[in-house]
């Protein structure tokens, strides 16, 4: 099962150095998930490949421009050519009364449905169950509410003791039973336990996205023991002042939430303008949580 993570883009509040506004990719197993919408989202989604109608969820944290001013071209887009899926949307609750605005006052008539979801910043929330796949929202300490969101893989399926199976003759068309743990029994009525036929599935899988935060402990029990955590990561910690003025983290901070939260990675992004090299940022983080990279757009990362 693929889990990987694709940036679109990593910079703060203005597009520079060849940085783009907030906007990443989740795919699991090929379905793909959109987290923030920042300027010029969908010319970096042709960019990497990624066609914008395999995406059924989108997922805003908040209402500052450099992470949603790219949904409106994005949803008119996918209108453009010939979308008939429903899109959900999942954010702040004012997210549907500007989209509708904008169309409106376009003349817009968007073809296809949009199923909004108001993510809540108070507490935390599952906000899209799967067979699969688990997604939550939880509270952030921003200027405005904000959201992070937590992406956990369900339980794996098992793998088959295929000797056993081939010794047993067990049928084919108990296969997919038998890795759901149910056991199989034979037309004689004997019993062959599923956990005598397998071997427990891979251990599964876990991704939280951390948007504009500063650094609070009201959102880490959210995050614990995360597989890959991205977290912001604005000013170096020389400017820790300026981080709590703005609501921001510095990338000591980050890697110390890293480490407190027992994530296995950290990612580094929402770099300030101001920082043209990313490389102190990375170090600062590396002193206190070694398991750190910075995130590069373009670039897959595994979950």
């Amino acid at each position: 099962m693929r889990f990987e993570v694709l940036i679109l883009g990593n910079s703060s509040a203005t597009p520079v150095f060849e940085r783009h506004p907030t906007a990443q990719i989740v795919n699991y197993n090929e379905q793909l998930f959109l987290i923030d919408c920042g300027e010029g989202t969908q010319m970096q989604l042709t960019r990497y490949g990624i066609k914008s109608n395999r995406i059924d969820h989108i997922f805003i944290s908040h209402l500052h421009g450099d992470h949603y001013l790219g949904l409106v071209g994005l949803v008119s887009s996918m209108h453009l050519i010939g979308r008939k899926a429903d899109l959900h949307i999942y954010g702040p609750a004012p997210l549907e009364e500007i989209l509708t605005l904008h169309f409106k006052f376009s003349d817009t008539d968007i073809r296809y449905s949009i199923i909004y979801h108001c993510t809540n910043p108070d507490k935390e929330e599952l906000i899209y169950t799967s067979r699969m796949m688990n997604i939550s929202s939880f509270p952030l300490s921003h200027r405005i509410p904000c959201t992070g969101f937590r992406f956990d893989e369900g339980k794996r399926a098992a793998s088959l003791k295929m000797d056993l199976i081939e010794q047993y003759a067990i049928p084919k068309p108990y296969f997919s039973a038998l890795k759901k743990g149910i056991d199989y029994v034979d037309p004689s009525g004997k019993i062959y336990a599923a956990s005598t036929l397998t071997t427990p599935g891979p251990r599964s899988r876990s991704y939280a996205f951390c948007s504009d935060t500063i650094r609070t402990s009201t959102y880490l029990s959210a995050i614990q023991q995360v597989d890959l955590l991205y977290h912001e990561s604005t000013f170096l910690h020389e400017m820790q002042d300026r981080a709590k003025e703005t609501f921001h983290t510095t990338a000591l901070e980050a890697g110390e939430i890293a480490q407190e939260v027992n994530a296995q990675k950290l990612l580094l992004g929402h770099y300030s303008a101001r920082y043209k090299s990313l490389t102190p940022l990375l170090e600062e983080a590396r002193s206190v949580f070694p398991e750190t990279e910075l995130s590069t757009e373009g670039k897959w990362y595994l979950v």
